[in-house]
């Protein structure tokens, strides 16, 4: 197991290494100019001639997505670092009682800040819908941290954390779809093919990580291992933040 545990402390040096190169690649070679979004806060506005309150749209400010993408790649850069150097006798110890706590802070930051990305790209421009959207991504993966700490040395699992936290996670992408339809039936269909390429693959890769915790509880195959489940986790990372922040690059950010 030590020589799991010293190959794990490099690997996360590794994907550390990984996650901030991708970040520095994305901020010097996207085009400033490009990929600025506004973000807006929607409010009810007396009208004068109609008589009666009606619905008004202000826009308070605006971003640019590539510091989305920049973040949620920092972020993992940072937690990769961090785990493989001074906490790394914490994250051992953790890691023989079948519990990642960093893992799970990190991801609630991280993939909370890829889900307001995918947001602006579907035209969710509202501020209040966003910091309900980065919410419930985040209470999902905290609910992945309750679910670890629930049912440490049990052998009888409690799986309603996990179910908590796969509804918290789903109810986001219902309203990509509801803003994805609202485009294509009354907008003339204007969302870019490659936002659609974004849905799907980042989609599967999210759901991939549930899969990756239902292996590792039901210890199937190499998942009786917990040790093959983190490092899992580790890839999947990487590839989810990989494939969003490309994709977006190629489709808003690119000079």
């Amino acid at each position: 197991m030590e020589k799991q545990f010293k190959g794990l402390n490099r690997f996360n040096i590794f994907m550390g290494a990984l996650h901030l190169l991708q970040a520095l690649a994305v901020y010097f070679i996207s085009d400033p100019d490009k990929g600025i979004v506004p973000i807006t806060i929607n409010y009810l506005e007396y009208d004068q001639i109609a008589a009666k309150l009606l619905p008004a749209t202000k826009e308070v400010f605006s971003v640019n997505l590539a510091w989305f993408v920049v973040i949620f790649f920092l972020l993992s850069s940072v937690a990769h670092f961090f785990i493989g150097t001074i906490y790394m006798s914490k994250y051992e110890s953790d890691l023989k009682l079948g519990i990642n706590k960093v893992r799970w802070f990190e991801y609630s930051l991280s993939a909370s800040v890829m889900m307001i990305a995918i947001s602006l790209l579907s035209g969710i421009y509202d501020l209040s819908s966003l910091i309900m959207i980065f919410t419930l991504d985040a209470l999902m993966n905290l609910l992945g941290l309750a679910m670890e700490k629930e049912n440490q040395g049990k052998s009888k699992l409690n799986w309603l954390t996990f179910i908590l936290g796969c509804i918290a996670g789903i109810v986001p992408w219902i309203v990509y779809g509801i803003y994805v339809y609202g485009a294509s039936q009354y907008g003339g269909g204007n969302i870019p093919d490659f936002v659609y390429w974004i849905y799907v693959s980042i989609f599967l890769f999210f759901n991939s990580f549930a899969v990756n915790m239902f292996l590792q509880y039901k210890k199937i195959g190499p998942w009786k291992d917990y040790l093959y489940g983190e490092k899992v986790y580790i890839i999947l990372s990487l590839v989810a933040k990989s494939l969003l922040a490309w994709q977006v690059f190629a489709g808003t950010l690119r000079p």
